[in-house]
């Protein structure tokens, strides 16, 4: 009985997404000239190994002391955020930010990666202890004190693609928390305001449509107010915002929009990223095999850009596998946090799909250039031991509460 209680699908899954991610970064090594992704490969295998080890720690850790340590697991990933901001260092693609923390010039890791699952685990904690839903803007306060907190000190590094996963999170959890739709768009109404002010015409449209919907919804007056107003502030702040931004984030915002421009700058990676793609077909041109990562056209092949490998060299075919994959893996946590004993367990298991959607969603795109590039890791694919170690902790903590599920539910028998 205590066997059956084994999520073997989730496991299956997850296994069949890291060893598919082992044998893609063994082929981004295999170029005709050198570059760092040569024998990386080496090296994540050896994270693949410490990963089921902290995956094991995560699955035998109990929800109700993680439960207890909530906010202790906040504050050090808040320290570590701070910390990071005084001596980080930056590296790959971003060189001149302040992501990562290093001892003796070796980079330890990025503490953005913790700071996400700190987040959702606090966020659950104070959600789940609610005796109903957030009715109000008012009631938001706390959330959005913790989740703008480690927001803006990640925007601090700066690290535009890490803070939008924190956005997903956000929304992810109040979503499974029970908060209306309408409030939701209330809520993310100001940072829609924010890219709609690049054009005045679309702008000036927006802003009627909040108008006339807040005139329909009747919220609480100052809830109208307040929503107006931020609309209002967001989009003439968008200018400033803009100014404020680094020059690199400018050029990958800019080479979003139109990569032609600067084909042999802003819009090189986007372009390299979507000739490779466009390249594999249906079949692609063989593993290890892809002409554009051969000859080390294709940036950051092993990073941000590991994806547009398996486009290349595995094609269409190849693609729908792993993003297959990853929407079982989605499912299945769904699944587990709906069946979850209590809410504290639910909301983390939702709130780690929210992050992984994010990341998902932010690296798939860039590497097709409908997002920005925002160099942002591929769970599973990706090479780093950070992120890779927090996706198994993800797994161990997933696996955990279907476990708790199912024991409850045999139990019940």
């Amino acid at each position: 009985m205590r066997l059956a209680g084994f999520d073997r699908q989730l496991a299956a899954v997850a296994f069949a997404l890291m060893l598919y991610g082992l044998v893609v970064m063994y082929s981004a090594g295999q170029t005709d000239v050198a570059t760092s992704a040569a024998g990386i490969w080496h090296r994540q295998f050896v994270w693949f190994g410490v990963g089921l080890v902290v995956g094991f720690i995560a699955f035998k850790t109990s929800f109700r002391l993680l439960e207890w340590v909530a906010p202790v697991i906040y504050a050090i990933g808040i320290l570590l955020l701070i910390a990071v901001l005084i001596i980080g260092t930056g590296a790959g693609t971003a060189a001149g930010t302040k992501s990562w923390l290093a001892i003796g010039g070796h980079r330890i890791g990025q503490p953005a990666e913790f700071a996400k699952l700190a987040t959702v685990i606090m966020l659950a904690r104070y959600l789940s202890s609610l005796k109903e839903p957030p009715r109000s803007l008012r009631d938001l306060w706390v959330p959005c004190a913790l989740i703008g907190l480690p927001f803006l000190l990640v925007m601090r590094q700066p690290d535009l693609g890490s803070a939008i996963v924190f956005i997903g999170i956000f929304f992810a959890m109040l979503f499974w928390a029970g908060v209306r739709p309408r409030m939701l768009f209330m809520i993310a109404s100001p940072g829609i305001s924010l890219l709609m002010a690049f054009s005045n015409w679309s702008w000036g449209v927006w802003i009627v449509l909040v108008v006339t919907l807040m005139v329909v919804w009747r919220p609480y007056v100052w809830e109208s107010v307040a929503v107006v107003g931020m609309n209002i502030v967001t989009g003439v702040a968008a200018l400033v915002l803009w100014n404020k931004l680094a020059d690199y984030q400018k050029n990958r915002l800019l080479s979003f929009l139109n990569p032609e421009a600067d084909p042999r700058g802003a819009g090189y990676q986007a372009l390299q990223s979507k000739t490779a793609i466009g390249s594999g077909g249906w079949f692609g041109s063989g593993l290890t095999e892809g002409p554009q990562k051969r000859l080390a056209f294709l940036p950051e092949q092993h990073t941000d850009f590991v994806f547009s490998v398996v486009g290349e060299e595995l094609g269409f075919v190849g693609v729908v596998v792993a993003l297959g994959l990853f929407m079982t893996l989605l499912f299945i946590f769904v699944r587990i946090a709906r069946r979850a004993t209590d809410p504290f367990s639910s909301l983390v298991v939702f709130g780690i799909v929210g992050l992984w959607f994010s990341h998902i969603f932010e690296n798939v795109g860039m590497t097709i250039n409908i997002m920005p590039i925002t160099g942002i890791p591929l769970p599973f694919f990706s090479y780093g031991g950070s992120f890779f170690l927090i996706c198994c902790v993800c797994l161990g903590l997933a696996l955990r509460v279907a476990w708790d599920s199912r024991i409850a539910g045999y139990a019940d028998i």
